[in-house]
C-alpha cells in the first residue's frame, strides 16, 4: 500500500484560494448526520472553506505541481476571490438539521434517507429500501439544480444517496471518516469516493484500497474557538468564583445522554460533589427529573456544586445561557462517551477523559486511540458500578485519583491529551476540496498540497 499523505499537526499546505478555471463562485455541498460528530466536522469545514476565500495568497507564491503560472494568473492571484457557496444537505428532520440552522448560517436542502443495518423486520428493511433509492433520485434532482464543485460526506446514512447521485453526475467526492474504524455506510461508500480522509494515519489504512486518489490522515476538525477557552471566563459562565480551586467534572452523552452514566453518578453525587464541581448533562431522554430530585436530597454546599442541563447548545439559549464550548473549558476532567468528536475536541482543549464506551458501535477503538496516548481511561459500561457499593467500583476509583489523590497524572493526561490536538484539520479538509475541483478541470490544482498532482 502507497504511504497515506500525512498533514502536519501544526502547519497546513499553502493555499491561494483559487476561484476555479473558470473564475466563478465555487458551490460545496457538505453533508453527515446522525450524531454530532458527523455533523460539527462537516461545519468546521463549512467555515474553513468561507474564511479561505477572504485570505489570498501573495503573487510571488509559487504552486508546487508543475503548471506554470504566467503573468495574468499571478494578477489574479492578487484578487479576492468570492466567498464559496457552501451548502448542507442531510435528512428531512434529522438532528443535523436542528444543529445547521441554529449553529450555521449555511442553507439547509432536505433529502429522504433511512438506515438498512440492524433491522430484523423485513418490511421494515424493505421500506428503508425504497426510502434509499426515493432519496437517490431527490439527490440526484438536487445535485442537478445545486451544480457543485465538489460534495464532502462525514458520515451517517444520509451520505449514501448523495454519493450515489455525485457518482452519477460526475462530481468528485471526498469522504471524510471522523471515527478509528469505519462504520458500514462509510466502508461502502468508500468505495465510489474520488478520495478519503481520515482522522488519523491507522484508520485510513483499512480504506486505501478504495478510490481513486490515496487516502489522507488530516485530523479531527473542530470549531477554532474551542482552541481559545478561558478556564477562569469559562468557569464564570457556570457561576463558578474565580477564587474557588476545586476541580470541575463535566458528565455528558451526547443529545440523548447516557443513561447507564446517569445511574453510577447519581449514587455518587455525595461522594463526587466533596471533590469538585459537576456540571451534568444528561441528556433529553427524561433523566433530568428523577437527577434533580436526586440532588434535591443533597446538602447545600453540594447542591451549589451540581449544575445539571438536558443539553448545552453551542450557541447561548435563554434556558441555558452557557455553552457547550464553555463546558469543556470549564472542564479539569470529563466523564463521556467515545464518539467521534471526543478525537477532537478533547484534545483540542488538552481535557483529560475517563471514557465509557457505548457498547454497541465502534466507540471503543475511538476509546483505545486516546488511552495508547496517554489521553485518556477507559471502563467498560457494564463494569462502572463494580459488584460492590458503588463507591468502591472502578469509576468511582478513577475519578478519585485524578481529582484528589493523584492530580499529577491528570496533568500529564491533560499534556498528552493536546499534543495530539490538529488545529488545522478544517483547512486540511478544505484544501482537498479545493483541489478535487482543480482536478475535475483536467489540471492540476493551484493549491500547494500533497494531494494528488
Amino acid at each position: 500500500m502507497p504511504r497515506v499523505p500525512v498533514y502536519p499537526s501544526h502547519a497546513h499546505p499553502r493555499s491561494p484560494h483559487w476561484p476555479g478555471p473558470s473564475g466563478s463562485r465555487l458551490r460545496y455541498c457538505l453533508s453527515g448526520g446522525g450524531t454530532g460528530g458527523h455533523v460539527y466536522p462537516a461545519l468546521a469545514v463549512a467555515a474553513a472553506l468561507q474564511r479561505g476565500a477572504e485570505e489570498p495568497e501573495a503573487a510571488t507564491s509559487q504552486p508546487d505541481c508543475g503548471v506554470p503560472v504566467d503573468d495574468e494568473d499571478r494578477h489574479n492571484d492578487n484578487d479576492v476571490a468570492p466567498l464559496p457557496d457552501v451548502v448542507y444537505v442531510g435528512s428531512r428532520g434529522g438532528m443535523e438539521q436542528r444543529i445547521v440552522q441554529s449553529e450555521s448560517n449555511l442553507t439547509y436542502r432536505a433529502i429522504p434517507t433511512a438506515a438498512l443495518r440492524g433491522q430484523s423486520n423485513p418490511l421494515t428493511v424493505a421500506r428503508n429500501g425504497v426510502l434509499l433509492a426515493t432519496g437517490t433520485v431527490v439527490a440526484w434532482s438536487l445535485l442537478r439544480e445545486l451544480r457543485p464543485d465538489a460534495l464532502l460526506g462525514t458520515g451517517g446514512y444520509v451520505c449514501a444517496p448523495l454519493f450515489l447521485a455525485a457518482r452519477l453526475l460526475n462530481i468528485p467526492t471526498l469522504l471524510y471518516l471522523p471515527d478509528i474504524v469505519p462504520g458500514l455506510a462509510v466502508r461502502w461508500l468508500s468505495r465510489i469516493a474520488t478520495q478519503v480522509a481520515c482522522s488519523v494515519e491507522d484508520s485510513c489504512a483499512t480504506l486505501a484500497r478504495h478510490g481513486s486518489l490515496p487516502p489522507l490522515a488530516t485530523g479531527y476538525p473542530v470549531r477554532d474557538e474551542l482552541f481559545r477557552q478561558d478556564r477562569v471566563a469559562c468557569r464564570a459562565a457556570f457561576g463558578m468564583p474565580e477564587g474557588d480551586n476545586l476541580p470541575v467534572l463535566l458528565v455528558y452523552g451526547g443529545s440523548r445522554g447516557a443513561r447507564s452514566i446517569n445511574r453510577v453518578v447519581e449514587t455518587l453525587l455525595p461522594d463526587i460533589l466533596n471533590l469538585a464541581h459537576v456540571i451534568h448533562l444528561c441528556g433529553r431522554e427524561g433523566d433530568e427529573t428523577w437527577l434533580r430530585a436526586a440532588a434535591a436530597q443533597l446538602d447545600a454546599p453540594q447542591q451549589a456544586r451540581y449544575r445539571i442541563f438536558p443539553y448545552l447548545e453551542n450557541q447561548p439559549t435563554p434556558s441555558a445561557p452557557a455553552t457547550m464550548v464553555q463546558a469543556l473549558g470549564a472542564a479539569d476532567l470529563a466523564l463521556c462517551r467515545s464518539g467521534a468528536s471526543t478525537l477532537g475536541e478533547l484534545p483540542a482543549l488538552g481535557l483529560p477523559a475517563i471514557l465509557v464506551p457505548y457498547p454497541y458501535v465502534h466507540q471503543d477503538e475511538n476509546a483505545d486511540y486516546l488511552v495508547r496516548h496517554g489521553a485518556a481511561i477507559k471502563i467498560a459500561d457494564a463494569e462502572m458500578g463494580g459488584d460492590g457499593p458503588p463507591q468502591d467500583g472502578p469509576l468511582f476509583a478513577q475519578v478519585s485519583r485524578l481529582l484528589k489523590t493523584h492530580p499529577h497524572e491528570r496533568f500529564r493526561m491533560a499534556e498528552r491529551s493536546r499534543a495530539l490536538a490538529r488545529p488545522d484539520a478544517a483547512k486540511h479538509l478544505a484544501d482537498a476540496l479545493r483541489n478535487l475541483v482543480g482536478r475535475r478541470e483536467g489540471s492540476c490544482s493551484k493549491f500547494n498540497s500533497t494531494v494528488g498532482c
